[in-house]
Formats: structure tokens, sequence, C-alpha cells
């Protein structure tokens, strides 16, 4: 993963050194596209990862592109489009349509996955290797360019949703997918329980599901489905879909274009602020958990595996919210936030069993033991 040195590594390290040396802490950040999902910390300087950019390699045919982490996750995406291949992972951009803010380090730093993630895969399970600077400017490199060098204990997918609390991304190796040369979407008018029933009997068959949303719109509630792989495959899947339940094919750009606006949340659902004082919430559970009997607007993702839902932010509703995730084997988080003065009392994350908490400590003493870096986030 050798490449020639980039000047703009020296003024990162310089500015960790710098911090090490006052005692100050840094914030890490590439285009900001996700500063609302991260806690304020007023005493941290921007440490900007935006000038440290560019693709170092792309091998279509060994499926690996490697890059800077301060590139513009807009060119990678073009890059990889020109030659037919995408991140399967489909990482969500959360900027203004249009935007090239978000970087391909911010990408990864958070984790985050788009609505693919059920069938293809989380954005953890395609990073090869990373090049980084710790908490004492120290250049660290974990894994390589093939999935052979990520055996055992893999630190470049740790690094992988860490939120920028343990080191700062220079370099990333991502292994790259080809576009699948057929895709359809259907539409179903269901409730939700019976969405997620006939999720759950059609994914326990072989067929090329691909990424799914539910939502109540204003004409009824509806579940979208996207079929995704080869032609024969995705023809057959829709034959036997269609005659066994009633469906409607939308117009092919019309589907794409909403798959995009799901991934990046620009579907009215995460625009539109049901009421004062409620913020959105994001409920990671088992796939099999039923429908939640709740009184709040929902979307749901990833065969029912993510449940996204406009709730007030007050304590009570946070503590209720946090218990219900947990008594399915799955977590909560306040995703985004009201009016600040409507969720001083709100506790976006519940807290970590003291197991993993002690965890967290250690990666954090071992890789930032000055405790330079303010992530804002759990990792």
């Amino acid at each position: 993963m050798a490449h020639l040195p980039d000047p703009s590594l020296n003024a990162l390290r310089d500015s960790i050194l710098a911090a090490v040396a006052d005692g100050s802490r840094l914030r890490i950040r590439g285009g900001g596209s996700k500063n609302g999902l991260c806690t304020a910390t007023a005493d941290a300087a921007v440490l900007d990862t935006r000038a440290c950019c560019g693709i170092l390699s792309h091998e279509p045919g060994e499926l690996v592109l490697t890059a800077r982490a301060g590139t513009p996750l807009a060119e990678v995406e073009a890059a990889l489009a020109e030659l037919g291949q995408a991140l399967a992972f489909e990482p969500p951009r959360l900027s203004a349509e249009g935007s090239t803010s978000g970087t391909l380090g911010g990408a990864v730093a958070s984790g985050l996955s788009g609505p693919a993630r059920a069938s293809a895969g989380a954005l953890r399970d395609f990073v090869l290797g990373v090049q980084a600077l710790n908490g004492k400017g120290e250049p660290l490199t974990f894994g390589g360019q093939v999935m052979k060098n990520v055996a055992g204990y893999d630190i470049s997918r740790l690094l992988a949703g860490s939120w920028g609390n343990l080191a700062v991304l220079t370099e990333i190796s991502l292994k790259v997918l080809p576009v699948a040369p057929a895709e359809a979407t259907l539409q179903f008018a269901l409730p939700q329980q019976a969405a997620l029933d006939l999720l759950h009997n059609w994914g326990a068959q072989p067929l090329p599901l691909h990424a799914s949303r539910w939502q109540q719109h204003a004409e009824g509630p509806l579940l979208h489905l996207r079929l995704r792989g080869a032609r024969a495959a995705v023809d057959a899947a829709v034959q036997m879909m269609t005659s066994n339940h009633a469906a409607t094919l939308p117009d092919q750009a019309e589907a794409v274009a909403g798959w995009t606006a799901c991934r990046d949340q620009r579907l009215d659902f995460f625009t539109r602020t049901p009421a004062s004082g409620h913020g959105l919430w994001r409920l990671s559970v088992p796939q099999v958990t039923p429908a939640f009997d709740l009184p709040w607007p929902t979307l749901v993702e990833w065969h029912g595996g993510q449940r996204w839902l406009w709730a007030p932010c007050d304590a009570a509703t946070a503590a209720s919210m946090h218990a219900l995730a947990a008594s399915v084997g799955g977590h909560a988080m306040l995703w985004q936030l009201p009016a600040q003065e409507a969720a001083q009392d709100c506790t976006r994350h519940a807290p970590l069993p003291d197991v993993l908490q002690r965890i967290h400590h250690q990666l954090k003493q071992a890789f930032d033991p000055h405790g330079v870096f303010a992530g804002g986030q759990p990792f």
C-alpha cells in the first residue's frame, strides 16, 4: 500500500503533535456532512482532512480501489461508475442534493451503510486496509489490498465506525463490486407487519432481494422492494412475486430516484418534522422483530433491521426507546435532534454495558492516550 508521500500528512501530524503538547483537543472533519450526528465539542479545534485527497489506485480486475481519506465520495463513485463498478454498501451522502461535501474518510469513519445493507453487507465488510495517524501522531498501517491480509483481529475494520475517536484516517483500500446487470422495483400496498412477514418469507428463498423500505404514505402503507442480479433471476422473481401478490412496477427512473433519496435521507419522511419537539430516532433491531405498536411516523429498512421513527425527545421517551430496542436485542439512537432547547434532557445513546465500556476505554488508551481526539460519538 506504499505510495508517494503526501505533504498534507505532515500538516495533520503537526496539528496532532501541537495538540499533545498544549493539552488541547481536535475534532476530525472531512466535508462536514455528518456534523449533525455528532455531539458538539466546544473545546475542540477542527482538524480538516480534505487536503489529504486523491484516488491512488483502482484495479478494476481485482475489484480494489485505494484513495486518500479526504477524497470526495462523489469523485470515488464517479470513477467507479465509469468502469461499471460501485460501492456495494451504498454509503449515505447526508448532504444537500448535488453537494459533494462528503469524503471517503468520513464515510468509513462513520461506518454508515445505505439501503442495500441487509443484502450486500455493511461498510466495514468492504474495508481491506487503512493507513492512519494515532493520537501521538504516529503513522499506522493495517490490512492491505486483498482479503487474505485481513484475517484475524482486523484493526482496519475496527476504525470503520469509530467516528474519529481513535485515529485520523489518511488512506483507505476498499473492495468494490460490478454493477448488477438487471434491477427492478416492486411496490406492495401492505401494512407494516404483513410487509415484514412477506420479506421474511422471501428472504428464505433464493431470490435477488437487494433493498426494501416500508412507509405509511398519505395514500396508504407501501412496501418498496428492489431486486438486483442477473437478468433471468430478476425477471423470474418479478413474475413470481406479481403472480402471487398485487404489485405495481413504478417507472424505473422514478424508482431509482426514490432509492437515492432514501439512501441520502432526502425523502419527505426524513426532511419534514411532523411535530415540534420531535426528533428522528433510529432503531437497529433483528430483522424478525415484529412491528412496534407505536403512534409515531415510521419508515422501515433493511428487511426490518432498521426502523426510523419521529418521536418526542424528552427524557421519558428516550428511556422508553432505549428500553424497547434493548428488549429485542437491538439499540436506539436519537439520530436527528429538534430545536436544541427541546432536547436538553434527552439521552441520544443508551449507556454501554460495563464490559463494552471497558473495552472502549482500553482501545481509546491504546490509540489516543492523551485524549486528543474528540469524536463526538460513541464508537
